[in-house]
C-alpha cells in the first residue's frame, strides 16, 4: 500500500464520517495545529479552543478536495479558524498606528543574528509576547508567506495597517531579542 493510497483511505473515511480515520487524521495533525494556534493566539488554551473548533469545522465540513496535501489543506483550515477567532474578539478594529509611533527598525541581518542564536521555543514564546495584531500580521507574512495585500484582505484591514503592524512586530522582537541576550550573557 503506498502513501497515496493510504491517505486517498484517510480521507474517505474522514468524509464518510469513519470515527479510527478522524482519530488517525487528529493524531497526525493536532500536535503541529496546535503550535500554529497557539502562534496566532498568544494563549495556550486559547490555542487549544482554535483547535477543537478547527477540528470540528473540519470533520463537519469535510470538504478536502486533493487541490493541495492533505497537510496543507489542514493548515489552511485552522489558520482562518485562528483569524476567525481573533476577528470574533474584536482584535483588529484598533491595528491603526501612525508612522511617527514607530521607532526605527533595527538592521535586519544584525536582528536575524541574533535570534538564531535562540532556540525555537524561546523566540517562538517572544513571538507569543507580541501585541495580538502585530502578532497575526507577523504570523502570516513570515509562517504562511502572505503578501501585505493578502494579509489585509484576510483581516479586513489596509495594506498600510498590515505594514505597520509587521514594523512593530520586527521591532518588538529586536528589541526582546537584544535583551534578552544581553541579560544572557551577564549570567
Amino acid at each position: 500500500m503506498t502513501l497515496d493510497s493510504e491517505i486517498e483511505e484517510l480521507v474517505e473515511g474522514c468524509r464518510a464520517g469513519d470515527k479510527t480515520a478522524r482519530k488517525v487524521l487528529y493524531t497526525l495533525y493536532a500536535e503541529p495545529m496546535l503550535a500554529l494556534c497557539y502562534r496566532y493566539t498568544g494563549d495556550l488554551d486559547e490555542a487549544h479552543d482554535v483547535l477543537h473548533d478547527g477540528f470540528i469545522k473540519l470533520f463537519t465540513h469535510f470538504t478536502y478536495r486533493g487541490e493541495c496535501s492533505l497537510g496543507t489543506w489542514v493548515r489552511q483550515v485552522m489558520m482562518s479558524q485562528a483569524i476567525d477567532h481573533l476577528r470574533r474578539k474584536k482584535k483588529f478594529g484598533s491595528l491603526v498606528v501612525n508612522e511617527e509611533q514607530l521607532p526605527d527598525l533595527p538592521d535586519e541581518s544584525e536582528v536575524a543574528q541574533a535570534g538564531a542564536q535562540l532556540s525555537e521555543e524561546e523566540l517562538m514564546a517572544f513571538v507569543a509576547q507580541l501585541p495580538e495584531g502585530c502578532r497575526t500580521v507577523f504570523n502570516l507574512y513570515v509562517f504562511e508567506e502572505k503578501s501585505h495585500k493578502e494579509i489585509a484582505a484576510l483581516l479586513h484591514i489596509k495594506e498600510h495597517t498590515s505594514t505597520s503592524q509587521l514594523h512593530r512586530a520586527k521591532t518588538f522582537l529586536a528589541k526582546r531579542i537584544k535583551e534578552y541576550l544581553a541579560h544572557e550573557r551577564k549570567q
